[in-house]
């Protein structure tokens, strides 16, 4: 270690103890020495050690850094408030992110807003303040770059400090998407069930008329295309089958065509039926319910009665029209369906117009190819032919085979004017067969007798106008059924039509029990 000396001017003897005390204060020194040396040595281990620790630490932050950036996991931590710390590039990608928007990003902001994904979300939220893992969460988003939608599902586990959560979620878009496709089917599967078990007119059309040839080559002209087509006439003339017909040989028969009866529908629940509601939209909204122009996208709608349609419901259907969007009730979402429309109406819209009672650019946007659907009373060549088609339609079903109908029958019905058109034609037959007990359709009481006047009557009457015809026709049936509307012997049944239907006209022609006022 070294060497000490002691020195003196003096002679100095071995008595006096110098040695001892030299060698009590070397060995003091040499201890000191030695211990600051041992502490010197501990410094660089020490150093050297925590130099490889520290390598070590970089080499395990590199790997979680690669870890977490490259996950196929989207991962994202963020503040209580929802701003984003750091987020790797699954969830960079999938939310549409650029890295540099990162600390500017909150996560609340890229929430879709609806009612129920905001209460999901303000419920998870909650539970990580108050320090609560949460998963499982189904949270519809809007991406940042784009505005798409983007479903996801959440987990989220808080920071023991309190100020950040760590979240992870995964991308099930596909999934919930394929549900919704799967939803909207079955509930076009309901629908068209429904529609099954409806008795139409008839299944075919049947006509040699040249009036009603026309009529074919209109539907052969305008089915090709997407045009929308207006379909107006008297009740009972087949307005419906015409629909059906456009749609059949058109570009869209692969999907359904939709019906909307717009005079059957409360007016409360038309803008539900039409556009769907979200679940909790209004009192009485227990789920979700998809819309009829949803269940007809890439399809037809046939909007029935059209006139019908309250005119504050007018401007929704105008935009569908023209923009081919609308939102779900309680939803602010805005919804695009590519949609043909077919509507139809039994009033005059020109005077609906004038009267403020119907939209003159709906018309105009409605009114593209319009079609005119002939009266029975024009084309009354077919008589005939419908009435041995509705006897083979019921004839079977009642347990008959008729063979023949008298000649007198026919020639009456020919001589009819038939205000109920069509569908008062099939009823009539239908009451015929009922009562007939032989093969034979005979002449009897349930033959019609007709309401305007003949060439042979002496006197001649003044025309009446449409309307008038209709009203007097509705009370005399009214008469004959002791003023009863529904049911098997109500007036409704007789004229072809909805009790609904019926209520309708009488109060829109103003007629009551002690007759018309």
């Amino acid at each position: 270690m070294g060497h000490i000396a002691a020195l003196d001017t003096k002679p100095m003897h071995q008595n006096q103890n110098q040695t001892a005390i030299l060698k009590i204060f070397a060995a003091r020194a040499g201890s000191e020495i030695e211990r600051i040396r041992n502490e010197e040595k501990l410094l660089e281990l020490l150093r050297s050690d925590n130099i490889q620790l520290q390598k070590k630490l970089k080499e395990s932050e590199e790997r979680y850094r690669d870890l977490f950036e490259e996950a196929p996991f989207a991962y994202v931590h963020e503040g209580l408030d929802s701003k984003f710390i750091r987020a790797n590039r699954a969830a960079l990608k999938a939310l549409g992110v650029k890295p540099e928007e990162v600390p500017f990003t909150f996560g609340k902001t890229l929430v879709a807003d609806n009612p129920e994904n905001q209460k999901r979300l303000k419920e998870a939220f909650e539970s990580i303040g108050r320090g609560t893992d949460t998963g499982g969460v189904i949270l519809e988003l809007k991406r940042k770059d784009n505005g798409k939608p983007l479903w996801i599902e959440w987990w989220s586990n808080p920071d023991p400090s309190g100020e950040f959560t760590r979240t992870m979620f995964i991308d099930i878009t596909e999934k919930v998407l394929m549900e919704q496709e799967q939803v909207k089917l079955k509930a076009q599967n309901k629908y068209l069930q429904e529609e099954i078990k409806l008795n139409h007119n008839f299944e075919e059309i049947i006509s040699k008329s040249k009036n009603f040839q026309k009529i074919l080559h209109q539907i052969e002209q305008v089915a090709s295309t997407d045009a929308t087509v207006l379909i107006t006439g008297e009740s009972g003339t087949g307005k419906e089958l015409i629909a059906r017909a456009v749609h059949n040989i058109s570009n869209r028969n692969r999907r359904p065509l939709i019906k909307v009866n717009c005079a059957t529908l409360p007016a409360n629940l038309i803008e539900s039926e039409l556009f769907g509601h979200e679940r909790g939209a209004f009192t009485g909204a227990m789920e979700r319910k998809i819309g009829r122009f949803e269940l007809a996208d890439g399809g037809t709608i046939f909007l029935d009665e059209i006139g019908e349609l309250p005119v504050e419901l007018q401007a929704k259907l105008l935009r569908v029209l023209q923009e081919g969007e609308f939102e779900r009730l309680g939803n602010p979402k805005t919804m695009k369906v590519n949609v043909r429309i077919i509507a139809a109406t039994n009033r005059n819209l020109q005077q609906a117009i004038q009267s403020k009672e119907f939209r003159e650019d709906l018309f105009y946007r409605l009114n593209v190819f319009p079609i005119l659907t002939p009266s029975l009373r024009e084309r009354k060549e077919d008589i005939p032919l419908l009435v041995k088609h509705f006897i083979k339609k019921y004839e079977g079903k009642m347990g008959k085979k008729i063979q023949d109908v008298e000649a007198g029958v026919m020639e009456a019905l020919i001589e009819y004017d038939w205000p109920g058109n069509i569908r008062e034609l099939e009823n009539l037959i239908e009451r015929a067969l009922i009562l007939t007990n032989s093969n034979v359709i005979e002449y009897g009481d349930w033959i019609p007798v007709s309401k305007i006047s003949s060439s042979r009557n002496a006197v001649k009457e003044e025309i009446k106008k449409l309307e008038e015809v209709e009203k007097d026709y509705i009370i005399r049936t009214l008469e004959q059924t002791n003023w009863k509307v529904s049911g098997e012997k109500g007036a409704a049944k007789i004229l072809g039509l909805n009790p609904t239907t019926l209520e309708a006209r009488m109060k829109k022609l103003g007629i009551k029990r002690n007759g018309a006022l």
